[in-house]
């Protein structure tokens, strides 16, 4: 049998190419198709991010959550921005910054149990410190929540601001919001509160707590340390991810 004709063969390898362009045609389109689809797709992340920032509750003057905070932290002692007995063995200090929504997550979902398991018992306390970081509008926050530490509210008001905490740098930390936080906290004298916090004390106790915060190398917030008889001085322990490693924790520095 006579092998092909060089016509044959032309007309072969003509198709061939034919389809191999062709398939390549088809991979670029791919390509370009998985480009364009990659790109809507960060394109509408991007947009959920947006809308639910714009769309996100608090921020006003409208409070939440003002019975469950105080029924919270009714019956512990606080002294400053330290919750839980002043003589517990163990210190467990949560850096934060008021405006930081994943602080608000752990006020949240992962605080309340460490106060309830460690601190509520004498085990340990909790003091807050100021560790501003997101903008210019945390610094007056965290010198509110010092005022009202000075008439034993400061717990109260760091919770309350939290469960009512609006989109980041979006300037709802105004001084009407911050008196309806340190009203609905339960502060007694608000017009003292209100010469307090704008103190020069204030708000050096809040650029000393963000200052010690950096020198112990944290970048974010919130951030845990630990101070105990076990512990080797301030022992940082980062952002655990629950309740019961920061409880771990106590009991170790313990």
């Amino acid at each position: 049998m006579s092998g092909k004709s060089s016509r044959e063969a032309r007309r072969e390898a003509r198709l061939q190419g034919e389809g191999e362009d062709a398939a390549g045609e088809r991979r670029k389109r791919l390509l370009q198709l998985g480009s364009a689809l990659v790109f809507l797709a960060i394109v509408a992340v991007a947009v959920l991010i947006v809308v639910n920032q714009n769309d996100s509750g608090g921020g006003d003057t409208s409070l939440e959550d003002t019975e469950l905070v105080d029924g919270d932290l009714r019956g512990i002692p606080q002294s400053g921005l330290t919750l839980g007995n002043e003589n517990a063995a163990v210190t467990l200090v949560e850096f934060g910054d008021l405006q930081c929504p994943v602080c608000k997550g752990f006020s949240e979902q992962i605080v309340p149990e460490v106060i309830d398991a460690k601190v509520r018992s004498g085990e340990a306390k909790l003091e807050f410190r100021n560790f501003t970081i997101i903008s210019q509008e945390s610094v007056p926050a965290g010198a509110a929540a010092v005022a009202a530490g000075q008439q034993g509210r400061g717990w109260n008001f760091i919770e309350l601001f939290y469960r009512n905490q609006g989109p980041e740098v979006s300037g709802y930390v105004t001084d009407e919001f911050l008196t309806e936080i340190a009203r609905g906290a339960g502060v007694p004298d608000i017009g003292r509160w209100n010469r307090d916090r704008k103190s020069q004390a204030a708000l050096n106790q809040v650029s000393r707590t963000t200052a010690e915060a950096q020198k112990l190398g944290l970048t974010g917030t919130p951030s845990f340390a630990v101070i105990g008889p076990s512990s080797n001085g301030v022992e940082v322990l980062g952002t655990p991810g629950s309740a019961g490693q920061l409880e771990a924790a106590i009991e170790t520095a313990g």
